[in-house]
């Protein structure tokens, strides 16, 4: 075995692998410390201030939501407190560790599903030494908690802890929204989980077995741990807490140059009567797409979680680089499962990123240029849903069943 063999061998051991992404992480933390107090171009995100801010108002008594842009659960910003009285950096710390213990979830969830202890490390070390993750989260971006409750939801459904599960997930809808969009295949695996390998039944079948003890436990805790919150936080806050939290990001309409395919349309409409209107119309090609994905996918769960993710992010009114996380958690789940080669899984990753590089440039001259460039960026986010599309597309082609390969192991 070379040296290079070697060394990758190592890295790859569970320890070493969490370690050095721990590590890795934390470096960048105390390298954006230095950044920020030294340099002109920061390294902190701005949530992250808009998070210690909001900390500091509930510290004192007060609402979070006198922080202008706070819109997010007033649990997040309680459970940054420390920030307040230990240490400002306290945050980022929590993020990170968040972050690799999303690495150590995503292990466990792939033994589960038949993979090696070797081959568990090689695919979440696609999440653990992934820039975009280790970038967000040390610049002090929360969806590390979304990512840890996510797949802490899915490793307590394949181990059957249905009341762990549906607390967690009740939590994840609470802390986002967009969460919601799990509970059809959820509901459908929950059910069905006795007859997996013939889940392709009649609709009137499926709707027919969502009547199950199972389910109405998982129903009752997790909807007991979403409006207990919710209640608890409208009696603090009052109806700023429901803005802020829930209705805004069904409401939002953001005019800025973002991903979304329908971006241009809304700044363009933005004074229009109609503006509402088409904001709830853009919807429906979303509602479609879940459910025609859940009925069809929900016995691989991971499977069908992360393609009701991914067009949910490709097909929304707001679309930013850091939604990319919510649907690549998911994905080292799935790639065990791909007969892509690994030039064709290098040409499609290359297509993704060339969609994003063609946003971008418009982008960059319209945000540092002032340059008109609008109606640029509009046509590569339609292209970018067209790669997105694509991807999609080839994933759901070259997709093994778990039970098919379950199948073979047995016949072997």
């Amino acid at each position: 075995m070379s040296r290079g063999n070697m060394f990758l061998f190592q890295l790859m051991n569970f320890g070493t692998l969490h370690s050095v992404a721990f590590f890795i992480r934390l470096f960048l933390v105390g390298f954006g410390i230095y950044q920020d107090r030294t340099m002109v171009v920061k390294y902190t995100d701005i949530d992250f201030h808009v998070f210690i801010d909001a900390s500091r108002l509930v510290t004192l008594g007060e609402s979070p939501y006198n922080r202008s842009t706070y819109r997010y659960t007033p649990l997040l910003a309680w459970m940054l407190s420390p920030s307040i009285y230990l240490t400002s950096h306290f945050g980022k710390l929590l993020f990170v560790i968040c972050d690799v213990l999303s690495g150590v979830l995503l292990y466990h969830i792939l033994t589960l599903r038949g993979l090696s202890s070797d081959a568990a490390c090689h695919f979440s070390a696609l999440w653990l030494l992934n820039p975009l993750p280790i970038g967000v989260s040390t610049r002090g971006n929360a969806e590390a908690l979304l990512a840890i409750l996510v797949l802490s939801t899915l490793l307590c459904l394949q181990l059957k802890r249905h009341f762990t599960a549906a607390f967690l997930y009740g939590l994840s809808v609470h802390m986002k929204i967009y969460t919601v969009i799990y509970a059809l295949p959820i509901a459908l695996f929950i059910s069905n989980h006795k007859d997996l390998k013939n889940h392709y039944k009649g609709v009137f079948r499926i709707i027919q077995s969502l009547f199950s003890k199972d389910l109405a436990l998982f129903a009752a805790v997790a909807g007991a741990m979403f409006l207990g919150l919710t209640l608890t936080f409208y009696c603090m806050y009052g109806w700023d807490f429901l803005q802020e939290t829930y209705l805004y990001h069904l409401t939002r309409r953001d005019i800025r140059h973002n991903f979304s395919p329908y971006f241009y349309m809304f700044y363009l409409t933005v004074e229009s009567e109609f503006c509402f209107v088409l904001g709830l119309v853009t919807f429906l090609p979303q509602v479609i797409l879940l459910l025609l994905t859940s009925l069809a996918f929900y016995a691989d769960l991971p499977l069908c979680c992360f393609l009701n993710t991914a067009l949910f992010v490709s097909f929304n009114k707001v679309c930013t680089s850091q939604y990319f996380l919510w649907y690549l958690c998911l994905l080292p789940l799935v790639l065990p499962h791909l007969r892509l080669t690994v030039k064709q899984g290098i040409g499609l990753l290359l297509l993704w990123f060339t969609g994003q590089g063609l946003w971008l440039a418009p982008a960059y001259y319209l945000e540092f240029e002032g340059r008109n460039t609008f109606v640029i960026i509009w046509f590569a986010g339609l292209l970018f849903l067209i790669i997105n599309s694509v991807v999609m597309v080839q994933i759901i082609n070259n997709y093994i069943p778990k039970t098919i390969v379950q199948q073979k192991k047995k016949m072997k």
